[in-house]
């Protein structure tokens, strides 16, 4: 769906994108992170055509953005994190002014705005100035805005910033909604467990560098095997401890008060592998398992500037 290759952008001295690579496979849901500054709305609105880069290419659907733009923009729709509402005028009188922007009129237009409305809860709201509208409720009318023109693509920057709990759940559901009817969203966030609850892909942007990307189950399993595995032994310490040792894939290991503390380079089998030998052992297990991972610790750590990387090669 989209590959970017060596894209840069510069603000006078300040690089904002520095030769940045990025692939989205279509159908996905691709959450980007990073932290304020890290070149995510650059990016977002040079992927959109907003803006313009330096250099570096782009392409939607073996499409180049430069050379091929205006068949381009019909396939995609950009949110922004936000934007000049014009408070004054009514929900209805706003959709329908994007609406003739796409060359939509009269009933078809209608027909049009009024679904997307409905679809987003907001068809009540119709005859209401947009500026008496709560944030959830501009949020849905800017995502309306987004959809008039039926895109297969579209980015979100940071669309659940500032929501309420209730709000920021009902606007997920919506992502996924869009994504199940075979629309492909990018959508970005300074938070990675945000993301976390809606994406299939993740992307780590920092300082316009992408960190890493990959599916996040493959983040996620590359993660949760840096952690150590707990395990609680009910007697025969000393039995189990030899049974560690002896393991190729047990790197190191603390005990306290018989709960072990193992750093485990092994797979899910090995793991299992190793249960079993201690149950075999009669030696008493009353718990086993990897200690959950922190994804925001995680973020952290492959951001720090002076920390080794987890790398996790893509296959696009």
């Amino acid at each position: 769906m989209l590959k970017i290759r060596g894209l840069n952008k510069s603000f006078n001295k300040f690089k904002a994108l520095d030769a940045l690579d990025m692939n989205i496979a279509r159908g996905s849901i691709y959450g980007l992170v990073g932290q304020n500054g890290a070149g995510k709305t650059t990016l977002m609105r040079i992927v959109s055509g907003v803006l313009g880069s330096d250099s570096g290419s782009i392409k939607i659907d073996d499409m180049d953005m430069k050379k091929q733009y205006s068949r381009i923009k019909e396939k995609i729709a950009f949110m922004p994190d936000s934007f000049a509402f014009h408070y004054n005028i009514t929900v209805e009188e706003y959709i329908e002014f994007f609406a003739s922007c796409h060359g939509l009129e009269g009933l078809r237009a209608r027909q049009i705005y009024t679904k997307l409305l409905h679809m987003l809860s907001l068809e009540d709201k119709m005859q209401s100035l947009v500026g008496s509208l709560s944030r959830g409720m501009q949020q849905r009318l800017s995502l309306a805005r987004a959809l008039i023109n039926d895109p297969e693509f579209i980015i979100m920057d940071e669309p659940t910033s500032g929501l309420d709990p209730k709000t920021n759940y009902s606007f997920k559901e919506l992502i996924r909604q869009l994504n199940s009817e075979g629309r492909t969203i990018l959508i970005s966030s300074h938070m990675l467990s945000e993301l976390a609850e809606v994406c299939t892909d993740i992307g780590v942007i920092d300082h316009g560098h992408m960190v890493i990307e990959s599916s996040l189950s493959d983040i996620l399993n590359k993660f949760n095997n840096t952690n150590p595995i707990k395990i609680r032994i009910m007697d025969k310490e000393d039995k189990a401890f030899k049974i560690f040792k002896e393991d190729k894939n047990v790197r190191y290991v603390s005990a306290r008060d018989g709960i072990f503390f193992i750093k485990f380079t092994g797979n899910k089998k090995d793991e299992a592998a190793l249960l079993k030998k201690l149950v075999s052992q009669d030696i008493p297990v009353s718990e086993f398992m990897r200690e959950e991972a922190k994804l925001e610790a995680f973020f952290m750590d492959i951001t720090a500037s002076n920390k080794e990387r987890i790398i996790i090669e893509n296959d696009y």
